[in-house]
């Protein structure tokens, strides 16, 4: 909004002219989220303390987790709020894949809200069941799979093909190509879900992603550095840099309040927003098999639940003293705040080797 606002005032006053460049709006996009959050958050935490909106913890889980009941939860709303505002206010409003990434992001927080509120009513930790929960999460992406494939003002930039990172080979899927995008995002929504177990742990590795698709939509929506590291150029994608530039901040500034011992909880509202956000953002850039390393953690928290799962159903046994991955390190005597920094040295690890890719290729 600030865009169309404030650069025509350029041919009256040069410095407005700041006001073209993406860096300059992301940084910016960044720096609002951040207050945002840290004007906003602690009111919230107040208001959900005083309205009971308490975390319920389940009995079967470490028991130092035990006296982190009653925690205010659903933080995830101040995380959108500080996400929406600052892109509203320094992102180009005319830009589809602005709208399409908002959308996602706000569906997937709508589903989240909802699980998170039936768990509160219920006061256990059982919200939507699964069959609800992934068939409105399928719908989503389905909207926003053929939003990208077929919005007039996009159409020209949609392509089926998927390319894989350190190698040159491309995968056209063709028809394909909505159902493994939707999966895509599903997978992403979930995974950082399922990481969303202890204090700073979601956001602060989300918080990585968010700084790596920074820099992976700005190259891939500029034409001469999309050539030079001969990745997909997708025009008008650079713009979603403003939105993850708000990302940044909006995890910063939650992580303010989230660091051991949190203060208040994201809940799904939060961790499936974001993943939807994530998942959606590799879709758009073109760099779908790439999210597998920009959110490498993601991925080993979840395919430590489907090992899990798969193990007990086939043989009976579990492979780890718990699912997800956090709970057994925490279960095999390591404190929690030392999980959660070597889980984020290892989200800082995955997500360099991902953009290291873009020069091995």
């Amino acid at each position: 909004m600030l865009y169309y606002l404030l650069l025509p005032l350029r041919n009256y006053v040069a410095g407005f002219n700041v006001f073209r460049y993406i860096t300059f709006r992301t940084a910016f996009a960044a720096l609002t989220a951040l207050l945002i959050s840290f004007v906003l958050g602690p009111w919230l935490i107040e208001r959900m303390r005083r309205i009971k909106l308490g975390q319920y913890i389940r009995e079967e889980g470490p028991k130092s987790h035990q006296q982190k009941a009653g925690t205010p939860t659903m933080g995830g709303i101040l995380i959108n709020v500080a996400i929406l505002i600052p892109t509203i206010l320094w992102a180009d409003i005319m830009n589809p894949y602005i709208w399409i990434v908002l959308f996602v992001t706000f569906a997937y927080a709508a589903i989240g809200f909802i699980d998170d509120y039936r768990k509160l009513a219920k006061k256990q930790n059982l919200g939507l069941t699964a069959k609800e929960k992934f068939g409105a999460q399928f719908f989503v992406a389905l909207l926003a799979g053929l939003a990208i494939g077929y919005l007039p003002s996009i159409h020209n930039n949609y392509s089926t093909a998927i390319t894989f990172p350190f190698i040159k080979f491309v995968l056209n899927l063709g028809l394909l190509y909505i159902p493994f995008l939707m999966v895509v995002l599903v997978g992403a929504s979930n995974a950082v879900n399922l990481t969303d177990g202890l204090d700073g742990l979601a956001i602060g590795s989300t918080l990585v992603a968010a700084v790596t698709y920074t820099i992976l939509t700005y190259a891939a929506g500029h034409a001469r550095i999309a050539e030079y590291l001969r990745i997909a150029w997708v025009p008008q994608t650079g713009e979603l840099a403003v939105f993850c530039g708000a990302m940044v901040g909006a995890c910063l500034g939650f992580l303010w309040f989230n660091a051991h011992p949190a203060e208040i909880f994201m809940g799904d509202v939060g961790s499936l927003a974001l993943g939807g956000a994530i998942g959606c953002l590799a879709v758009m850039i073109k760099q779908e098999l790439l999210l597998v390393l920009v959110g490498g953690l993601f991925v080993l928290e979840a395919l430590s639940v489907i090992l899990q799962v798969a193990s007990f159903k086939l043989t009976g046994r579990r492979i780890f003293k718990m699912s997800p991955l956090h709970h057994h390190f925490e279960l095999s005597g390591w404190r929690e705040t030392k999980v959660v920094v070597r889980f984020w040295i290892i989200a800082i690890i995955f997500a360099l080797l991902a953009l290291a890719t873009l020069k091995l290729r």
